[in-house]
Order: structure tokens, then sequence, then C-alpha cells
């Protein structure tokens, strides 16, 4: 949002008004109002300004992501034996390897689009768990 000191000029219209904002006083008000904006951001995301945080906030979602990949693959396994085996090729280990690799490289590759949010989920909590621990050492 952009604020200019020509937009906050008002006539002295209607009754109660206290006159016209001068331009110095406009251009006062819009750079202390874009100064708590920018504040207000910060203080909502306390990983914006230090790279080590930043850091360990890419850590802790990659961390989530993996953990997601992990639920899933489990998940898929166990809907994989609920299916019945084909005879047709004859009983292969190589099969099951290969479809464990598959299911492996296929929950990584769900867990990194979303997957079914448990990632973001588990972010979300960890992350206010590790702001509260801050505030706490304060």
């Amino acid at each position: 949002m952009k604020i200019s000191a020509n937009n906050l000029i008002q006539p002295n219209t209607g009754p109660g008004t206290r006159g016209n904002v001068t331009p110095d006083q406009a251009t006062a008000f819009a750079d202390r109002l874009e100064k708590a904006v920018a504040a207000s951001k910060q203080a909502g995301n306390p990983a914006a300004s230090d790279p080590a945080k930043r850091s360990q906030d890419a850590k802790l979602k990659a961390a989530c992501q993996e953990m997601e990949a992990v639920f899933l693959n489990m998940m898929l396994a166990k809907m994989r034996e609920t299916v019945p085996k084909s005879k047709l090729l004859g009983d292969s280990s190589q099969e099951d390897i290969m479809t464990s690799l598959l299911d492996t490289e296929l929950t990584k590759n769900m867990a990194k689009a979303g997957g079914i949010g448990l990632a973001d989920m588990l972010y979300r909590q960890l992350s206010i768990n590790e702001i509260n621990k801050s505030r706490a050492a304060r």
C-alpha cells in the first residue's frame, strides 16, 4: 500500500472538522504509518530479520515435509497390502523392492507438493512452540 501526502489532505468540510492537514503533517503521518506497517510485518514474522532464524525455519519446514513423506509412505504401503497380488509374473521380490522405491519417491513428491497438509500443520505447531519458548526465555 503506497501512501502519499496528497492523498491525505482533506478540505475543511462538515461539522466537527479541525481544518486542513498540511502537506508536512500528511508526509510525517504517512512515514509513521509505513514504519508501523513494516514493524507489524516483522513482528508477525520474527524470522524475517534474522538470517540464522530463516535458516532454522527452512530446516524446520524440510523436516516437517520429510515427516509427512514418511507418514504417506506408511499409509501407501498399508494400502498396497490390501490389494491382491497378481500371480501373472510369479512371486518376485524385485517387484516388491521396486514398488517400495516407487512409493518412497511418490510420497516425497506428494509431501513437497502440499500432500495432505500434515507438514503445514506440524510446521505451524512447532513454530508456535518455538516462539513461546523464546518469549519465556526473555
